[in-house]
Formats: C-alpha cells, sequence, structure tokens
C-alpha cells in the first residue's frame, strides 16, 4: 500500500515562503539560497535543495549533511503537511484513555430493538451490542481496534423523537476515532473489506453472512473522515474494498471519498441490486439475507470516469473548433484565437494593465456574439462598467473634462453611452461582490456554473485567483487554489466555453519569467491552456520608435506549442483605455454604431396618434 502522504511540489514551495528562504528552480531541483538546518547560505555552491519529483532533500556541505523528505522537514520545522498527515505522522492530538473493562454485557432491550431490525442475538453478541444499564432505550455501540482495545463508543437513541430529542446518535467525547467491528476482521483469512455507512449496516451484512465476513462501518457518518489516520495501516492489510453505502438519488455515500482514499480494488454495490432500498438494513428487512450477499457479491469494479477508448474519440481539428479573434492580429496568427474549451490564464506584475486588457478581450468576445460573464475581485461594479464603456466607445466619442486643478477626467459622449449599454445589455453579466459574505448565494464557482448554464456566458474573466477562492490562511491554501483552477479547466472543456483567469507573479520585476514563476499552486500553469504575461519592454537598442508601453509575451500555448517570450509590442491610449498594435491605430469601429444609426427626421412617418 502506498504512503498516507503523497508528495505534492507546491509543499516544497511553501515551506520556503514559511522559513522566509528565497529559491530558484534548477531542471528538477527547488534551490534554497539558505540552508534551513545550517544556517548557511547556499547561493554560489547550491547545497541545499530539494527534488520536486520525489521530495527528497539534502544538504551537501559535509558540516552540516541534513538529509530526508517532507515528512522529515514537517517533523523539524512543526511545518504542517494537512491535518490528516499531521495527525498520522505525527499524532500531535491526545484521546482519552479508555477504561479497558470485560467485553460489555449484551442486554436484552438491545437484542429486541435489533432483532426488529432482522439481527439476530448471536450477531449482537458477536459484536458486543448492548444498551445502557439505566436507559435501556439507549443502544451503545463499542468500536474495538484490532487488538481488541476498545477506542470508541457511540449511542444510538432507539425512541428517538424529533420534536423533543436533540440527537438521535451521538459519541462519547475525546475518543479516538476507528471503523466499527475492525476487531471481528480477518486480513490474513480474507483479503476483500466490506464499507458501510452505519453501524446496523454493517451489522446486516454481518448477518447476511452469518458472520463470516469482513464488515466495518464509519463512526460519524459518510461525511466523517477524522477515523482515516488511524485506521490507514490497518486498512492496507485489504486488497478489495466493497463501498456498500447509502444509496439515495442515484448516489452512494462514501464512494467518491475512498476511490481516492483507498489504494487497493474499490468496488461499489450496482444500484440496482440495493432493489429501492436506502441501505443494506433495509435490503436485509425487504428482501431478506440472500439480497444482501448477492449485492455484496455482485459488486463491480469503479469505473474511471476519464479512461476511454482512444478508437472511440471524435476526431476534430484545430480549423474546424469554434474560437474567437483575440483583436491582436499578432497574437492570433501565433495561437490561432482563443478557442472554446480552453483556459487562459493571464499574468503581469501589479499595475500593469492586466484588468485593462482583460477588460478588452471581453468587448472583442462581445463584438463576436459571445454572452459574456465578468468577476473582479478588487474593482467596484462602477469602476468596471466605466473602462468596459470607454473601450467599446473609443476616443472619437469621448470627451476630456478638465477640472480647475488641471486634472482631466474622460467620460463617454451621453447620447452614445445608452447606444453602447442597449448594445451589450443581454451579453455581459457582472458578479455582484456588493452582497456581504455569509448571504445564500453560493460560491463563486457555482456562480460561474449558473451563468453558463442559466445565463448563456460562453466567455467568463475572471480577475484575479487571490480574491477568487476563499483563503482560509490555513496551510492547504495551495491546494485550495490547485483544486479551483482544476474546476475552472473542467469546467471549461465540459461546457465548451473560454476562461480567462488572472494570476499575479510571485515577484515584480522579473528579467527572467518562467511559468513557474506566477503565483500560488503549480498546478496552475499545469492546468493552463495559454499562459500570457503582459509587462513592460525589456530595455534595448533596437526599440521601436516610440516605445511600447507593454509587451504581451505568449509563455505556454498547449495547442499548437507556439510562443512568444519576445512577446508582441502594445501600445495605450489613456482616454479611451484600449490597448494596440500599433501606436496609431485606436480607433477601430464596433458593431455598436452602425447597429444603432440615427434615422433621419423625415423618414420616421406619421406619429399614428
Amino acid at each position: 500500500m502506498k504512503g498516507f502522504y503523497q508528495f505534492d511540489a507546491d509543499d516544497a514551495k511553501r515551506f520556503a515562503q514559511e522559513q522566509g528562504i528565497g529559491t530558484r528552480r534548477h531542471g528538477d531541483e527547488l534551490r534554497f539560497s539558505t540552508c534551513p538546518y545550517c544556517g548557511n547560505r547556499t547561493d554560489d555552491k547550491n547545497t541545499f535543495s530539494i527534488n520536486l519529483r520525489t521530495g527528497q532533500f539534502k544538504c551537501l556541505r559535509s558540516s552540516c549533511g541534513a538529509t530526508g523528505n517532507m515528512i522529515t522537514l514537517s517533523k523539524d520545522f512543526n511545518f504542517s503537511l494537512g491535518t490528516e498527515v499531521d495527525e498520522y505522522y505525527n499524532r500531535q492530538r491526545r484521546f482519552r484513555n479508555m477504561a479497558q473493562f470485560p467485553r460489555p454485557e449484551v442486554r436484552d432491550p438491545a437484542v429486541i430493538y435489533l432483532e426488529g431490525r432482522g439481527i439476530s442475538r448471536r450477531i449482537c453478541e458477536k459484536y458486543s451490542i448492548t444498551t445502557q444499564k439505566e436507559h435501556p432505550n439507549i443502544l451503545v455501540f463499542p468500536f474495538f481496534d484490532e487488538d481488541g482495545k476498545m477506542q470508541f463508543v457511540k449511542y444510538r437513541k432507539t425512541d428517538f423523537d424529533k420534536k423533543k430529542d436533540k440527537a438521535k446518535e451521538w459519541c462519547e467525547a475525546n475518543c479516538k476515532p476507528i471503523l466499527f467491528g475492525m476487531d471481528q476482521c480477518d486480513p490474513e483469512k480474507n483479503k476483500t473489506l466490506v464499507l458501510t455507512e452505519g453501524q446496523i449496516d454493517s451489522l446486516s451484512v454481518a448477518e447476511a453472512f452469518n458472520g463470516e465476513v469482513n464488515v466495518v462501518s464509519v463512526p460519524t457518518g459518510a461525511k466523517g473522515f477524522t477515523w482515516v489516520p488511524y485506521c490507514w495501516d490497518w486498512l492496507g492489510k485489504f486488497e478489495t474494498l466493497v463501498v456498500f453505502g447509502d444509496h439515495e438519488n442515484g448516489h452512494i455515500t462514501l464512494l467518491e471519498e475512498m476511490k481516492t482514499r483507498f489504494h487497493g480494488v474499490v468496488r461499489h454495490v450496482r444500484p440496482e441490486d440495493y432493489k429501492g432500498c436506502k441501505d443494506a438494513n433495509e435490503l436485509l428487512l425487504d428482501a431478506g439475507p440472500a439480497a444482501v450477499v448477492s449485492a455484496v457479491m455482485n459488486s463491480v469494479i469503479v469505473e474511471h470516469p476519464r479512461i476511454k477508448k482512444l478508437a472511440e474519440v471524435k476526431r476534430r481539428s484545430t480549423a474546424d473548433m469554434e474560437k474567437i479573434s483575440s483583436g491582436f492580429q499578432r497574437l492570433d496568427r501565433l495561437i490561432g484565437g482563443f478557442f472554446f474549451g480552453q483556459l487562459i490564464v493571464l499574468t503581469g506584475e501589479r499595475g500593469y494593465g492586466k484588468s485593462t486588457l482583460g477588460s478588452q478581450f471581453m468587448t472583442y468576445a462581445v463584438e463576436q456574439n459571445c454572452t459574456v460573464f465578468y468577476y473582479s475581485g478588487e474593482l467596484m461594479d462602477w469602476f468596471v462598467q466605466d473602462w468596459f464603456d470607454k473601450q467599446i466607445a473609443g476616443s472619437d466619442y469621448i470627451n476630456c473634462l478638465e477640472s480647475n486643478l488641471g486634472y482631466k477626467n474622460y467620460v463617454v459622449n451621453g447620447d452614445k453611452l445608452q447606444r453602447i449599454h442597449s448594445w451589450y445589455d443581454d451579453r455581459v453579466f457582472l458578479f455582484d461582490n456588493a452582497i456581504l459574505q455569509g448571504e445564500e448565494t453560493g460560491t463563486l464557482l457555482e456562480t460561474v456554473r449558473t451563468a453558463i448554464k442559466q445565463y448563456g456566458c460562453r466567455v467568463i474573466m475572471l480577475d484575479n485567483l487571490m480574491t477568487a477562492i476563499e483563503d482560509t490562511l490555513d496551510s492547504d491554501l495551495y491546494r485550495q487554489q490547485s483544486n479551483f483552477v482544476r474546476e475552472l479547466a473542467e469546467m471549461a472543456k465540459a461546457y465548451e466555453v473560454l476562461i480567462f483567469l488572472v494570476v499575479h507573479p510571485r515577484k515584480a520585476g522579473l528579467t527572467r519569467f518562467s511559468n513557474d514563476d506566477v503565483m500560488g499552486s503549480s498546478n496552475i500553469t499545469n492546468l493552463a491552456d495559454v499562459i500570457l504575461r503582459y509587462t513592460k519592454p525589456s530595455q534595448g537598442d533596437d526599440d521601436p520608435e516610440p516605445r511600447p508601453a507593454r509587451v504581451l509575451q505568449v509563455t505556454k500555448n498547449r495547442l499548437n506549442g507556439r510562443i512568444d517570450p519576445d512577446g508582441i509590442p502594445t501600445w495605450y491610449e489613456e482616454s479611451s483605455k484600449r490597448i494596440s498594435e500599433s501606436p496609431a491605430d485606436f480607433s477601430w469601429e464596433l458593431s455598436w454604431n452602425s447597429d444603432f444609426e440615427d434615422v433621419p427626421e423625415e423618414d420616421l412617418g406619421d406619429i399614428p396618434f
């Protein structure tokens, strides 16, 4: 079985950041400017580095010689690799040491109740199910580990009334969470383990198999996986896991999590074998023990949704793929335009104009009859609108108002503004970030999905990543970023939409830029189809005159591999906020003006009233 922790290169980068140590990447190595152990600078000799494929590290200085991996760094520097990983390797939590009495006496009220659920006295005694001595209506489930030591206790009120009772089930406080039924399993005899959600369900499976089965249930329901660090090694003794979770609304509980957590073969009960029942106990009562046995024995291997036959793939050509123009001829020639289904990452130093460029991409998308959705975590809605209006209008329809202090303010002609708004009225939607957090509005990803499915938005602009995700400032921030961007990439392909994501670089003023310099998880650039960097041009004697304000670099292009690290020169017009490939041409016409031509007064006809 694989180790509990799987190395992630982001953890190495995050470790360096938390230690305040500078790094640079060289091939598969992340080289540190200072060794975290001996404190000596390593800039010239590169004596300390972490391998970004394996997570192994070593200090080559003979006086230090520190070696290990990310687990070593986690222990030596109190560096968190996530709650579950920390708990598995460091065992920081303290659980109560439960008194180890003889196995509890099985009481008749427990037997009578469970017999009513189709479970015999023999199974009750095998699993030591009883009731509280003073409260015969409270069922007691003792959890014993593989050594027979009681670690956890769960209670169930057999006469639960939701009108007067606070809870139907509860647990003893501060107990180590483990799986129910571990002590009754024999991985040496049988390498298959059945996993259910509830204790009565696992007892039902045991009943159906006359006790000759390895079956366990989780301690705290379908969403509680606190048991994993404490049962991981034991779980590794099994080769096959059969998930027999609750079946509701076409979904089997526990299955999604266990597909990723269990490293052996994962199987699940077929939906049709539930026979309309919710769980194993209902199936036992309605269809009998044979149906439960059949459900387990006929379980099927989880089909991987991402595996398909190459021969069955629908043939496509880039010439046939739907796309839109970027508005920049050189960029379109290089990358072929923006293709639907792509995730475009737009990066560049703060204040260099990424938002302005992104806004202009949106104006061209609207011009090409696309409905767009815009999210800005930093700009107010009226600010986004003002920039958008100016870029659409162009300087010919913008007036300059100069105050007595000499300040120039540019405004779109009032008679044109209404036309512009009518032109994009039902084609541009904006995320309303004026709504307070905590109100029932759903996550940003849910909102984007709604914009796509309900409003028909085909081009999405998210400005920017650091405000888009819910930053909880915990150790899993990079994983949050990675998961967020992965969902965006999957959404772009699933719905065949075009998504732009603005991401800041790690540092400003980089003379040599690589995709690894994008801030956040390295998976961001791995998942992107195209990476555009909008930055200031480097100094040079052969610069064109006048000197461009910015250059637009293509540093990744998955579709055809063509990149342009030198960049496309661009110029900026302050009044219209427009960005152009030519220092003399900012006057392109968009169809809002031709769509709303003035009608001569004499052609209006008679007023019909």
